[in-house]
């Protein structure tokens, strides 16, 4: 195992940036994501750590050494592909001894690797089998174990689970981390499913065009987001956003109404800020409540073990998530009170100033 290093590395296509200064620290046996909407250069990162793409600038360490110039082979690192990948004319052993065989690893070794990393991944019984016999989690779990078996210092993960079903993902998810928790080798894995990110990792890296927008904890980044991409990006369903002005007795929007702020921001009177909101911390409110927001049911979704609403109010379409059922209809008025000290305040270019 070992410690992942980035220090201002870039990348560009010909004029084109699409890595544009990234820091990150991964630390021995931390299992950390990278996060952020298609195009932000997650996997173009993670293509070079593996060394699958040339840095233009910048350094990655692996361990102690420099890997800017190191062939992928050299890096000692494992990588799970989009795809399985697998060999169509081999069986699950051959499939996942196949990189032990090329190295020159003796026949007696390569039998004990696979059968370790098949126990581990519940593979055992499906050893002599081909891919075409798998099921779609099945591969992906030889894919794995073919990884496992080269006992590498890093596991790089790119969107391994984006080609499987709602359910098969769900599985596959805790598998991921069990098998992490078990083998504490360190871990990097890409995807734009903040979900998988929030569940799984250890430390979240959110990107977007290119820059790491903030690094943390996954419920330090949904309590405290940096900006409000962070905050919009991060959390299902996401958070709420209304435009107001700064008066002294709260946030004034253009109806009227005034939210509450239990903090006040260390900005002007009548500055412009955006109020976030997320759809669990707006409850509904008897009619005449003061300090609410006026809506209309747009969308009624219930799920059994909760309730989404979209409603309209100003601005647009709030989203509200309620933790009971409820008997609301379509085209019903109702008002929406917010949690204050839940609240968060951005400026206009977008950074949170104060929780509110």
């Amino acid at each position: 195992m070992a410690n992942v290093s980035i220090r201002d590395v870039r990348k560009s296509f010909g004029a084109t940036p699409v890595i544009r200064g990234v820091d990150v620290d991964i630390q021995d046996g931390e299992f950390v994501i990278l996060v952020g909407p298609s195009g932000c250069g997650k996997s173009t990162l993670l293509r070079m750590i593996a060394g699958l793409e040339d840095i233009t600038s910048g350094d990655i360490r692996i361990g102690s050494r420099v890997v800017n110039d190191v062939p992928p082979k050299d890096r000692d690192i494992a990588m799970v592909f989009q795809s399985y990948a697998l060999y169509p004319h081999m069986t699950v052993a051959e499939n996942m001894a196949f990189s032990l065989r090329l190295k020159g690893t003796s026949k007696e070794e390569q039998k004990r690797r696979v059968q370790e990393a098949a126990a581990s991944l519940g593979l055992t019984p499906l050893l002599d089998r081909y891919p075409r016999q798998l099921s779609g989690g099945q591969r992906q779990r030889v894919a794995m174990g073919r990884a496992i078996v080269r006992d590498p210092q890093v596991f790089l993960f790119d969107e391994p689970l984006s080609n499987l079903d709602a359910k098969l993902r769900v599985s596959m998810r805790g598998e991921i981390k069990e098998l992490h928790q078990r083998l504490k080798t360190t871990t990097v894995y890409v995807t734009h499913d903040q979900i998988e990110a929030m569940t799984m990792a250890d430390k979240i890296v959110v990107m977007h065009d290119g820059v790491v927008e903030q690094v943390g904890a996954p419920l330090d980044l949904y309590d405290r987001p940096a900006n409000r991409f962070v905050a919009g990006f991060i959390g299902s369903p996401a958070m709420n956003f209304i435009e107001g002005r700064l008066e002294e007795n709260g946030l004034a929007l253009r109806s009227g109404a005034i939210l509450p702020l239990d903090m006040r921001p260390a900005v002007p009177i009548a500055t412009m800020l955006t109020y976030g909101i997320r759809p669990e911390h707006l409850q509904i409110a008897p009619a005449g409540t003061p300090e609410t927001i006026p809506a209309t049911v747009s969308v009624i979704e219930p799920t059994g073990s909760d309730t989404t609403l979209i409603v309209k109010a100003e601005g647009g379409n709030l989203t509200v998530l309620l933790r009971e059922r409820c008997a609301l209809k379509y085209g019903e008025e109702i008002a929406l009170k917010p949690v204050p000290f839940q609240a968060h305040l951005f400026d206009e270019a977008g950074r949170r100033i104060a929780s509110s």
